[in-house]
């Protein structure tokens, strides 16, 4: 008996280990080779006998051969697994080829076949080569083209070929399968438990098929994948990502598609995310597709979705996954920032004392609701602007990448609208813009009055900050929201209900849906432009539209009531609101046209530092009757004007603006408005 040999490398064992499974099997070809020339029958030979002839191959490897395993998770006879090494040798070694043109007589005919399985391998039995058998069911071997079955050439499947030599790759035709990292990240308590649930679930439902398929729905893919390699960890599986928009159309394809794709798992020992989170479900094809697939795939499978998938015959078992809560947050906030600070390498000097850090991170977790990999994000963001120094504090680094983090899913819904305005800039009488300074603190003392005294311990719902602006066009409505967005450094998007507003039923309210759920992350002032078109008064329900229109407006009051941000309205009429609409506002302030006292303020204040002037008299330029809105954009225009003219902006350029200003709007100029300006 060989004594044990022993390798460096299960690369080199496994080579070992194939290699002399194909020297033994070649011996047994050999050998019926001879016994055909000769007209004989050999006792000692290997063909046709009980005694396995893979048994006592004598390695020592950290780990079984990939010949083994295959044998294993597929569950093959000795006889499917000496028609795998066949077709293998083959591929390897030429004399393999050799002895098929032997046993066959046939000098062309250098393939196995089955009818040559049948006549010279042990133990041969016909189901090895039947449709549902486990080597033509996994594609672990192909078939060629012959007259008859048996004498059809059959041929080792590529990546089956890869595997056995200990090559790791994917399957060429799953197109979009991605192997996942084993994550290294501890999970937040609720996740934890929701993950804690999920392996009970399949613990206790454990079948041939394998468990029941599993749903997380929720807007967070980073934090639904976590959850699934943490699961799927304790069933010492590693987790392959498919995103559903790569699923084959084809009924065709698809089938073939979806027994490559469960063979990789069983292969590698993987459990499958199917990926549905940004894919179109209401399109029937698609939709038709993911079921089939489903229903047809067995193995350890997870489904993430935003909204839930029904009408599938297939049981499959839901959980919700809420972003995590203020506390978890908070500790994640400090998780990540631990992580950041080992990483900075003697720059750890950047972050605050812990004091200090608490009450930042506070602060953070008051205005930005972030899932954990959002977080995680954030800080890796910051670290690279404080390596670099870049900003000027960690909070403030923190700060703007909570705002870049939050915004890719709403610039796709709205428009932002960059702002570099302060208080200084707002001409208002003291009542209004005492409003505003309000709201300001509203939105920075969230954490304080929430979280440190208690006010959202028994009820989440209500606490959005909702403001209307109301007022003529020009009156500054606009310009008063992104003073506010300025001056607590968050970012401004205004989106135009009346964009929003669609005739077909249901579809005005996935709109809202979508844009409030994108904005829910923080960092984000909604500004809704001409409010009344939709917040209208509700009529009595007389026909569907009626109907359809007022669920809309209760909608919307919902998503106002839930919101967690500052939401700005504005209208032109105060008086056509809704008045159950009007008791949800937390503040509403007038925007009046502004009298000659404050139009003189927003002329003096209108020109930027570096624009030339000469003889500009504020008190006459207020005799303007004209709001704020138009005296901007007239102001612009005489600069222009200037420039073109190469000279400073002076009274007559401002005239000429103004005259094409009220041409436009249809007004007319009075000798009053223009009396003494040149």
């Amino acid at each position: 008996m060989n004594s044990t040999e022993i390798f460096d490398t299960w690369y080199e064992a496994n080579n070992y280990y194939l290699l002399t499974a194909l020297d033994r099997l070649s011996g047994i070809l050999k050998t019926y080779s001879a016994n055909l020339e000769s007209d004989s029958s050999v006792d000692d030979s290997y063909s046709n006998t009980s005694q396995p002839f893979l048994k006592d191959i004598d390695v020592e490897m950290p780990a079984s051969s990939a010949l083994a395993q295959i044998c294993l998770r597929f569950n093959l006879s000795e006889f499917e697994t000496s028609i795998l090494l066949l077709c293998i040798g083959v591929e390897l070694d030429a004399v393999f080829s050799d002895l098929c043109a032997e046993v066959h007589g046939v000098d062309n005919q250098r393939h196995p076949t089955f009818g040559l399985a049948l006549r010279a391998l042990p133990n041969p039995h016909w189901s090895g080569f039947a449709p549902d058998g486990a080597l033509r069911q996994w594609n672990l071997i192909k078939l060629g083209s012959g007259s008859t079955l048996t004498n059809t050439p059959i041929y080792i499947d590529e990546r089956i070929l890869h595997y056995l030599v200990g090559v790791q790759t994917t399957d060429p035709s799953l197109t979009g399968l991605i192997d996942l990292p084993q994550n290294t990240h501890h999970l937040i308590p609720s996740y934890q438990d929701l993950a804690d649930k999920i392996k009970a679930l399949w613990h206790l439902n454990l079948s041939q098929d394998g468990p029941p398929i599993v749903q997380l729905c929720g807007s967070e893919i980073e934090d639904k994948i976590d959850i699934t390699q943490v699961v799927c960890h304790s069933f010492e599986r590693r987790v392959s990502l498919l995103s559903c928009d790569r699923i084959p159309l084809n009924p065709k394809d698809l089938t073939s598609f979806t027994r490559r794709l469960e063979r990789e798992c069983i292969l590698e020992h993987r459990a499958l995310l199917l990926n549905c989170d940004d894919t179109d479900l209401s399109d029937p094809e698609q939709r038709a597709a993911l079921n089939q697939l489903i229903e047809d795939f067995n193995g350890f499978t997870i489904v993430t979705t935003r909204s839930p998938i029904q009408g599938l015959k297939r049981q499959m078992i839901r959980f919700d996954i809420p972003k995590p809560d203020p506390q978890e947050q908070f500790i994640t906030w400090q998780t990540s920032v631990a992580e950041l600070k080992a990483q900075l390498n003697g720059q750890g000097t950047l972050i605050p004392d812990s004091d200090q850090l608490s009450q930042d991170l506070q602060a953070l977790t008051s205005q930005f609701y972030l899932s954990t990999s959002t977080i995680r994000s954030a800080c890796t963001a910051a670290m690279g602007q404080l390596t670099t120094q870049s900003t000027s504090s960690f909070k403030q680094a923190l700060w703007e990448s909570c705002r870049v983090q939050a915004r890719p899913s709403l610039d796709e819904l709205a428009e932002r609208i960059e702002s570099k305005l302060s208080w200084d800039d707002l001409v208002l009488p003291p009542l209004q813009k005492g409003i505003l300074e309000d709201i300001s603190a509203h939105v920075r003392q969230k954490a304080t009055v929430y979280e440190n005294w208690g006010f959202a311990a028994k009820n989440r719902r209500g606490l959005g900050i909702t403001a209307l602006f109301s007022g003529p066009s020009g009156t500054g409505k606009t310009l008063a929201a992104g003073v506010l967005a300025n001056e607590l450094n968050l970012d401004l998007y205004k989106i135009e209900l009346s964009s929003v507003v669609s005739k077909y039923i249901g579809e005005t309210e996935k709109n809202l849906q979508r844009i409030f759920d994108a904005a829910e992350s923080g960092g984000t002032i909604l500004l809704f432009d001409e409010a009344d078109s939709i917040f209208g008064k509700r009529s009595e329900v007389n026909d569907s539209k009626d109907r359809n229109a007022n669920l809309e407006v209760s909608y919307l009051l919902q998503r106002m009531e839930s919101y967690s941000g500052l939401a700005i309205l504005t209208t032109n009429l105060q008086s056509n609101l809704d008045s159950a609409f009007m008791r949800r506002l937390r503040f509403v302030t007038q925007f009046s046209f502004p009298d000659a006292a404050h139009r003189a303020k927003i002329w003096q204040r209108i020109f930027p530092p570096n624009t030339p002037k000469q003889g500009l008299d504020f008190e006459k330029l207020a005799q303007l009757n004209t709001p704020g809105g138009n005296i901007r954009i007239i102001a612009l225009n005489s600069a222009f004007m200037a420039a073109d003219a190469g000279e400073s902006v002076q009274m007559k350029h401002i005239l000429r603006a103004t005259q094409t200003e009220y041409e436009k709007l249809g007004k007319s100029l009075t000798s009053v408005e223009v009396a003494g300006w040149i």
